[in-house]
């Protein structure tokens, strides 16, 4: 009765907001499309959407059934794609999606020794689940998800594989250059650079000015790392960054770490997946080699 076509229906109809549009995008003609809704409507014995003029609105009936769909549809293509593979003789493809924007530098370290000891194993790295990697995870469109702040959830598995600490990043010739350490009220007069993140999600907001019950002279938001660390050591601002990407641009720019606070800020970065398929053996892999390029790397 209820087919994969039904559930492709509704979620087209849904992100293309109309019948028609939803159509094209399954090359179904609209009357084809609409035959099969009513039939199904019919077998169902409710309707899926109320129209009210050229616009469609899911009925209760309608919303549960798109529900379904999301988060039944990914999975079905998942299990093909991954069937495609096997008759190809290939492994699968380990989807990575990234809630973190400095990691994605350490990541690509992790990335190339993995493809090398796992020639038959595909690795995409999705940017686009910076904040929604949970939903990601569930939803079946990744297979691990890259993040400092795991959200323990029931069939989700997160272990920690990496230690590092937040620093307050600034030029060379800033005044909080070379001191051991900043408390919260040096950068009351500070121009804080930080990604484009709610701040409850930023570290230096809730591990460190918050409970000084300080704020910045001027919070400002850039997206990428490169162009954050240029605005940094042109004294245009500062900002706060794992220690070794610091470490790292500091060979190459005039910019330095300070530690935050008398003890730092500690951190960890942690690879999650979902529990069924934490003991693949290539996706176990890929957590057992970020864990030891860790160690090498703190060693």
């Amino acid at each position: 009765m209820l087919e994969r076509i039904h559930l492709s229906i509704v979620r087209e109809v849904d992100r293309q907001g109309s019948l028609t549009a939803a159509a094209s995008v399954l090359c179904l003609t609209q009357s084809a499309l609409s035959h099969a809704m009513k039939k199904l409507e019919l077998q169902l014995g409710t309707d899926i959407w109320l129209r009210e003029g050229r616009n469609l609105r899911p009925t209760q009936a309608g919303s549960y059934l798109l529900a379904v769909a999301n988060r039944v549809l990914p999975q079905l293509d998942l299990a093909e794609e991954r069937i495609r593979q096997f008759a190809q003789g290939e492994r699968g493809t380990l989807r990575i999606g990234m809630e973190c924007h400095p990691c994605y530098q350490w990541l690509l370290k992790i990335v190339s020794p993995y493809l090398t000891q796992w020639p038959d194993v595909d690795v995409d790295v999705k940017q686009k689940f910076q904040f929604g990697g949970i939903g990601a995870l569930f939803g079946y469109e990744i297979d691990m998800l890259v993040t400092p702040d795991p959200l323990y959830k029931p069939g989700l598995h997160f272990e920690p594989v990496f230690d590092y600490e937040q620093v307050l990043v600034v030029g060379k010739d800033h005044r909080l250059a070379g001191l051991p350490h900043v408390d919260a009220d040096a950068l009351t007069d500070e121009v804080l650079i930080t990604y484009p993140v709610a701040i409850d999600r930023l570290d230096i907001y809730n591990m460190f000015l918050q409970p000084a019950g300080v704020t910045p002279k001027r919070h400002k938001t850039i997206e990428t790392t490169d162009i954050m660390m240029q605005m940094v050591a042109s004294g245009r601002g500062i900002a706060a960054l794992p220690r070794w990407l610091v470490a790292e641009y500091a060979q190459k720019m005039d910019v330095t770490a300070v530690r935050l606070g008398p003890n730092g800020v500690a951190k960890q970065i942690f690879l999650g997946a979902r529990e069924g398929d934490i003991e693949i053996d290539y996706l176990r892999a890929f957590i057992e080699l970020a864990r030891r390029s860790a160690d090498s790397a703190q060693n």
